[in-house]
Parts: structure tokens; C-alpha cells; sequence
């Protein structure tokens, strides 16, 4: 049996935030006079994001985010990354350790040292949040586009899809298609097909963060195929948060099978107890997929990456050699 841990891979689908290790949580709340929040389970969408939201109050200097983001990367590598692409959302910090723009450069600068100590690459999304409105996403995007030659690789959206639908941020995503950015939404996760849709036709997707959903509608999948629009798939998360009912009912083999591009993520590791090389071992184990398609899943979170063509090359001809071994 290969070993998925030397596969060649990219974590595309990572909060920043959420990807704290557990027990850095316990010391920086316990530095900070909080609670640590460390998550017991999750009744609602709002349970989590209040876990987030937690998590990140626990960050109170440079110092704490340097640490973060480094670990974020040094945790990447050791699942077999040879590229992360770690999603914040700056309003997050609350001006704790300074402007938006003063947490970007931080966590770009980082990111960019820890991934080079690590012989990885680096790349940040900047994600505007649902459920603080329009304004501060296009506030955000104007953040991203500015920083797109300094290692922002893409515009997100978070937050719950069932209170804030597409149609409010067009402007955001507008200005992101304007500047060349990718566009990276969150869609069809809380919300059935017609959430993906809008990310195609309103928000301009490049790649759909979750888009599980789409499996329910013939069209959006034909649709899927044909654009090669991909899929950034979090089976652990989607079972934890109720997408789906079990790991071995996740529609990601259908999603496969129907000519959909997708990849495979932890997205929030601090608050569903995995990594990368977890999620890679639970779709051989729980899934069922052979080391074919489990090869498939990491060339595309490679090519669908916003890493560079120097890095592209040789981690696509990792994935070939990984599958020439027995």
C-alpha cells in the first residue's frame, strides 16, 4: 500500500483560525485570561463559527499570529503538503495586533518564512465574511487585490450561505475578476445547488470552497465538468457539521465519477480533531477510492492551487512517480 504522507499534495481549503493546533489553544487562552474553547460538538452552524470567533480572540500579539501561521505551515508539510493556501478573513482580529492590512503583511511575511524553512510554498486567500455585509467585503477585496503581488492568491467568502445569498457581494467579487485575483467562495455547503450556481454566475468562481451539494442536480454537475470548475471537498467537516450523514455516504465519489474536479481538505483541523493526511486516509479507508483516484484528488488540488508553475511542475511529477511505485 502506498503511503499517502509522500504523495505530493496542496491544502487549499485551511482557516487560518481554525487550524490552530489544540494545544497551542490551551496556552494562548490561558495566557490571554480566556477559556480555552476547545469544541465538544457542534448543534448549529453558529456553535461553530462562536468556536472560531473564540479561537481567535486567544490571539493577542504579532508574536501569537508569527506562531499560528507558523505551525499552520510546519503542520502542511508534515501531512505531505508541498503547498498551503490558508484562508483568514482580517476582521477576524478585532485591530488586536494592528489594521487589516497590518495582519496581512504579518501573516504574509510569516507564512512566506515558515514555508521556506519547510522547503514548501506559501499562498494566503483573504475571505470576506457573510454575515458582516457587503461593504466590508468589498473593503476586503480592495485588501486583496492590493496584496495579490505580495502572495494573496485568491478572493473568499465565508460565513453562513443561508442568511447572506451571493447577490450582495457581486461587487466584491467584480473587483477581484477585474484585478486577474481568483475568485474562491464558499458555496453549496449549508445550502442546496442553487448556492453553487450563484458562485458561478454572480461570483465568478475559479474554485467552489465545499460545493457538495451540487451532487443533487444533474446540471450543475454537467456544468461543473465541462467549466472544470473544482470542488474544494472537506468529508470530515461535512460529517461533523451535518452536511452529510456519514463518511462512507459522502457524494464525493460521485462527484468523481460525474466528471467533477475535486480536491480534498481539513478546513478547520482545531475544530474537527484532522489534518490532510487524515482526510487522504479516510477517503482510502472510508470511501473506498483506489490510489489512482486518491492521485487524482492531490494533482488537482495542485493545478487548482495558486502556487507557481516552478512549484506545479515537480509536484505533478511527484504525483507520477508516487504512482509508478508499488
Amino acid at each position: 500500500m502506498r503511503d499517502l504522507r509522500s504523495l505530493p499534495k496542496a491544502h487549499l481549503h485551511l482557516h487560518l483560525d481554525g487550524a490552530m493546533r489544540r494545544s497551542t489553544l490551551t496556552e494562548l487562552a490561558a495566557a490571554a485570561g480566556i477559556e480555552a474553547p476547545l469544541p465538544r460538538g457542534y448543534g448549529s452552524f453558529a456553535d461553530f463559527t462562536d468556536t472560531i470567533t473564540a479561537a481567535a480572540r486567544s490571539l493577542r500579539s504579532p508574536a501569537d499570529a508569527r506562531r499560528l501561521v507558523t505551525e499552520v505551515v510546519q503542520d502542511a508539510a508534515a501531512a505531505g503538503a508541498v503547498w498551503v493556501e490558508a484562508s483568514m478573513w482580517p476582521g477576524r482580529f478585532g485591530g488586536r495586533i494592528g489594521s487589516d492590512a497590518d495582519v496581512v503583511d504579518l501573516v504574509l511575511a510569516a507564512g512566506n518564512e515558515a514555508a521556506s524553512q519547510a522547503g514548501i510554498g506559501f499562498g494566503l486567500v483573504l475571505a470576506a465574511n457573510r454575515n458582516v455585509g457587503p461593504a466590508a467585503a468589498v473593503e476586503v477585496a480592495s485588501l486583496a487585490v492590493a496584496r495579490a503581488g505580495d502572495g494573496v492568491v485568491g478572493l473568499g467568502l465565508d460565513g453562513d450561505e443561508a442568511t447572506a445569498g451571493a447577490a450582495l457581494f457581486g461587487a466584491a467579487f467584480d473587483l477581484a475578476l477585474e484585478a486577474g485575483l481568483p475568485c474562491l467562495p464558499h458555496a453549496g455547503e449549508l445550502v442546496g445547488p442553487d448556492s453553487v450556481w450563484a458562485a458561478l454566475d454572480i461570483l465568478h468562481a475559479d474554485r467552489v470552497m465545499h460545493g457538495v451539494r451540487a451532487v443533487s442536480d444533474p446540471a450543475l454537475l454537467a456544468r461543473l465538468a465541462e467549466s472544470r470548475v473544482p470542488l474544494d471537498v472537506c468529508p470530515t467537516s461535512n460529517v461533523l457539521l451535518s452536511v452529510v450523514p456519514s463518511l462512507p455516504e459522502h457524494p464525493l465519489p460521485a462527484l468523481m465519477a460525474a466528471g467533477v474536479r475535486v480536491s480534498v481538505h481539513a478546513d478547520d483541523p482545531l475544530l474537527f480533531d484532522t489534518d490532510l493526511l487524515a482526510e487522504y486516509e479516510r477517503c482510502r479507508v472510508d470511501l473506498g477510492l483506489d490510489d489512482q483516484a486518491l492521485a487524482q484528488l492531490a494533482r488537482t488540488s495542485i493545478e487548482a492551487s495558486g502556487a507557481p508553475a516552478s512549484l506545479k511542475a515537480p509536484a505533478l511529477a511527484g504525483i507520477d512517480s508516487w504512482l509508478a511505485t508499488d
